[in-house]
């Protein structure tokens, strides 16, 4: 996936705001899908090869921060590691990237792995990896109004 440098836009790492050279910019546009310095470009792809972190988590992991969240990327509940959490809220996400080929018992087991989340006071989603990738900005507002429902209801408790 390659997109056009325009070189007129200021090309900054989305993650330390550090200016990047076209080359650079390019190399994290292909691997990530993100413009990232080389530092950050390499701990994020050590992270999705330690974790097997989906491609369309890292890019919604920055759309969730530009957005003024605070997600996590590859957070540890306890039990897994989640793709991006938000803590604040007690929102873990999930990208599926095999929802095509779900079983039976992954189904049942998807529910139990939500029904324990949920005891221990958090909301999980799964989110397909095509949402993400065709939808990511209405993915986000969607999230955004998840997040709002969610310190609503801390709220009131």
């Amino acid at each position: 996936m390659r997109y056009n440098l325009n070189l007129n836009m200021p090309m900054t790492c989305k993650d330390c705001g550090k200016g990047i050279e076209p080359p650079q910019y390019g190399a994290s546009i292909d691997a990530l899908g993100v413009p990232l310095c080389e530092r950050h470009t390499g701990l994020i792809q050590r992270v999705m090869i330690d974790n097997g972190t989906p491609f369309e988590a890292v890019q919604l992991f920055y759309a969730l921060k530009a957005a003024g969240t605070n997600p996590m990327l590859e957070w540890w509940d306890g039990k897994k590691s989640v793709d991006i959490a938000i803590s604040r809220v007690k929102l873990n996400i999930e990208i599926d990237t095999e929802y095509n080929m779900i079983t039976h018992s992954q189904a049942i087991l998807d529910l139990e792995e939500a029904m324990q989340s949920f005891k221990n006071g958090f909301t999980s989603i799964r989110i397909p990896h095509l949402v993400v990738k065709y939808y990511l900005e209405d993915t986000v507002q969607n999230i955004l109004g998840i997040i709002t429902g969610l310190k609503a209801n801390i709220k009131a408790i």
